[in-house]
């Protein structure tokens, strides 16, 4: 689950245009953990070959890649924290919402995203995403967070869990 902000040479120069964009929506109306994630969509959508970055303008992949970082993470859920609402994105950046919805799709599209998908959850919201706990286990789905320590303790040396309930702090 951890991202790599590593950008071809080419794509530097947009990379840090739109990233200087989003980190500055994400500075001014989410957080951290979501700053960190729209980086690493950026980064993973400018490794892509071709591109998709290179072909439209740096506010709409801005907004798009902040929407669809939003709705694998429930954004949109006023009960969340923090919360906003896809037109607020749109506003910021300057894009229609037809832009805004076309950019956040080929996003999804092109990094396998989806509502709940393990990778693109922030870290804020790992230890409420079901998915990111559910492993087999002699054919079995189990929530490892109900397991053992042991178990847990396996799951996680083998990297299957990002850290150990209750013990998140203490993890490097």
């Amino acid at each position: 689950m951890t991202h790599s902000e590593r950008v071809p040479a080419a794509l530097q120069e947009k990379f840090n245009a739109i990233s200087q964009a989003t980190d500055a929506f994400c500075d001014l109306r989410l957080n951290d953990d979501y700053k960190k994630m729209v980086r690493a969509a950026l980064a993973a959508l400018s490794r892509k070959r071709p591109s998709p970055l290179l072909k439209s303008k740096d506010n709409a992949w801005a907004a798009g890649v902040v929407h669809a970082v939003g709705m694998v993470n429930f954004l949109f859920d006023p009960s969340q924290t923090p919360t906003c609402t896809a037109p607020e994105i749109y506003a910021h950046f300057g894009v229609s919402s037809s832009t805004g919805l076309l950019r956040s799709k080929e996003t999804r599209d092109a990094l396998d995203m989806s509502q709940l998908s393990p990778e693109w959850t922030v870290a804020g919201n790992r230890d409420n995403n079901p998915l990111i706990w559910l492993l087999e286990v002699n054919g079995l789905l189990v929530d490892m967070r109900h397991m053992p320590l042991e178990v847990q303790e396996i799951a996680l040396a083998q990297g299957m869990i990002p850290y150990i309930p209750g013990q998140k702090d203490a993890q490097p």
